[in-house]
């Protein structure tokens, strides 16, 4: 039994008042989840979410006998391929390395490069929401989508800079940015792409003197993130300053504006 108690409690979506005393007891059983960006972060995200999220698995939610059809569901779309199309010439390319404002930048700002969007992909959820990605419970990953013209860059070019701006050696981390959302991942879209991946992998490898835990997956389903996000750091970041995403520019790059 989750509550020890003398009595069965049965404890359902219409007992609400009992269910707020229960969350705020010091025996509560539903754990207490931290943050997953530190303090100093202008993305936060609502606890209340969380711990939401978590009723719901034991079975506590409003919609708890519906949620195993509905997971399966948005399971088989979140991990289907991504079905978005590329300009005429232009091809596709996924990255994860980090929090992807920065990572955003430093592609927009690549000769051949021809678009660039931030978003989730790799998960169980379909839709997801920003709030949903940081929970930990969707397994998304957090990267930018990269639309470019093989005949002014090569993938190549792209692998190169995803190499330098992050490192492939922390699991789950980037910095103080801490969560699966945040791991390294390469998401290819051709056989061809995976193949140079796997060879720029091995040959970062020899390079750094600790194992790299970067990801090499096909590409699925991109779900685009909330529009605040897009473009974040050239339009203004959290400081109003605008940051060049003029093509061959090499200004350092602040990661939160």
């Amino acid at each position: 039994m989750l509550l020890k108690t003398t009595t069965a409690i049965a404890i359902t979506s219409s007992s609400p008042t009992l269910l707020s005393s229960i969350l705020k007891s010091p025996s509560c059983p539903f754990p207490k989840l931290p943050l997953v960006k530190p303090f100093n972060s202008p993305r936060t995200l609502k606890t209340s979410t969380i711990q939401m999220n978590w009723l719901n698995k034991l079975g506590f939610g409003a919609n708890a006998s519906t949620d195993s059809a509905v997971d399966s569901f948005s399971s088989s779309i979140a991990q289907g391929p991504d079905d978005d199309v590329p300009a005429p010439g232009q091809h596709f390319a996924q990255f994860g390395a980090g929090c992807f404002w920065g990572v955003e930048l430093a592609y927009q700002r690549v000769p051949g490069v021809t678009k660039t969007e931030v978003g989730y992909t790799q998960g169980y959820l379909h839709n997801p929401s920003y709030n949903d990605i940081c929970s930990g419970t969707t397994n998304h990953s957090e990267v930018v989508r990269v639309q470019y013209d093989p005949k002014d860059c090569s993938f190549d070019t792209l692998l190169d800079l995803f190499w330098s701006r992050h490192d492939p050696t922390t699991p789950n981390r980037q910095g103080n940015d801490v969560g699966s959302q945040y791991r390294s991942g390469i998401y290819f879209y051709s056989p061809e792409q995976e193949k140079a991946a796997l060879e720029s992998k091995d040959r970062q490898q020899k390079i750094l003197n600790r194992e790299i835990v970067t990801e090499i997956l096909p590409a699925k389903k991109f779900y685009r993130a909330e529009e605040y996000h897009q473009q974040y750091l050239s339009k203004g970041g959290r400081f109003g300053s605008g940051q060049s995403a003029e093509k061959g520019c090499n200004d350092p790059i602040r990661c939160y504006g």
